[in-house]
């Protein structure tokens, strides 16, 4: 995990990086927050998954790292990827231009260390590695294709921190486009003051079914109750052999569920009904058990057009978010809890932490949080 991107910057992202330069306001940063400005180093980290290309570019602070820019498109890498194995001329093409974005973004933003990774999409597509190729060739950006059970343990170190301190076990899940990951994370006294959170799993599983696969089987357009029914069924099917495995984590004391992805923060959004997305009050919001039915109750109940006009949806994600919600839903019902903690954080966060805790930037005797 320690292969680093080579941020070497042909033509096409050189342009974009001087675009960047012209357009994005200094990042404002205080000087008591964190090390001296001579000491400090943006790092940055580019999450490609089936559906989303996200780049985050942070400097480290006392308690964790503070965002200096980001970047967000949905790119849909894996678009029909379920029917013919293979990547998409125009998939590919919309997410080389996505990439030479945030490759300009580093370069505008001094990066001095970087990690981009590829997930479910690249690793099951016959062509991922000839995609590969062509990033490092088009763009100069060097994609990592990483396995399960390194996207899972990247999920974990990205959010553990949002675990209820209280709590003696935690279901971590990240519904991603391809692939979701989901891990029983051990919340004893004992080992959650570890500063690396993946010394508390317990058992991890990764499913072969994510938002965009599953909308393509089922369609994501007009969703029956029935439709969504079969969508659960299939997830718990799948779901089998990591509910015997982790059954007992329900059981513990203070049990809860954290979910990380677009479905949660979405359903999130809608339950507050905020007229736009607003991070600050997603990440780490709780949601009772019948909160999490009434929302999804509501979007069900939404035609596909309704979905798109909404503020907190939009039209890339109105197909999709029925499919994640039939993904949460199968989890609620194989570890039935009060509680769901909403993360807006994730691999790019994990991705992150790892960088800096290899440096040492917490070395003074300051823990990451």
């Amino acid at each position: 995990m320690r292969d680093e991107t080579v941020v070497s910057v042909p033509a096409r992202a050189a342009e974009y990086a001087e675009t960047a330069r012209a357009t994005a306001p200094p990042p404002r940063v205080a000087e008591e927050d964190g090390p001296r400005r001579s000491e400090r180093r943006a790092y940055a980290a580019l999450d490609l998954g089936t559906n989303n290309c996200r780049l985050l570019i942070a400097e480290p602070a006392p308690y964790g790292f503070r965002v200096i820019d980001a970047f967000s498109r949905i790119v849909r890498l894996g678009e029909g990827l379920g029917s013919t194995d293979r990547l998409s001329d125009d998939a590919i093409d919309r997410t080389v231009d996505a990439l030479a974005v945030c490759l300009g973004k580093m370069r505008s933003r001094g990066v001095v260390r970087s990690k981009s990774i590829a997930t479910a999409a690249c690793r099951l597509a016959v062509n991922g590695q000839a995609f590969v190729e062509r990033v490092h060739r088009e763009v100069g950006l060097d994609l990592e294709v990483v396995d399960r059970r390194t996207e899972a343990y990247l999920a974990v170190t990205g959010c553990a921190a949002l675990a209820d301190r209280h709590a003696e076990s935690v279901v971590i899940f990240d519904i991603g486009g391809g692939s979701t990951e989901i891990v029983w994370l051990d919340g004893s006294a004992a080992l959650a003051r570890s500063a690396d959170p993946t010394l508390r799993i317990r058992a991890w599983d990764s499913l072969p079914v994510g938002v965009v696969t599953l909308a393509e089987r089922y369609g994501g357009a007009d969703v029956t109750r029935p439709v969504f029914e079969g969508m659960v069924e299939e997830v718990a099917d799948r779901l089998t052999k990591f509910a015997l495995i982790a059954g007992a984590a329900a059981h513990a004391p203070n049990f809860h569920l954290l979910g990380t992805s677009g479905t949660v923060t979405t359903l999130a959004a809608t339950h507050l009904r905020l007229p736009r997305y607003d991070r600050r009050r997603i990440d780490g919001l709780w949601m009772r058990d019948r909160e999490v039915t009434e929302a999804i109750d509501g979007l069900l109940a939404t035609r596909l057009s309704d979905r798109a006009q909404n503020p907190c949806i939009g039209r890339d994600r109105a197909d999709l978010v029925l499919a994640g919600c039939a993904i949460l839903e199968a989890i609620r019902r194989a570890f039935p809890s009060e509680r769901l903690r909403i993360a807006d954080r994730g691999l790019r966060e994990g991705l992150l932490m790892n960088m800096m805790r290899e440096d040492g930037v917490w070395r003074r005797g300051v823990r990451p949080g």
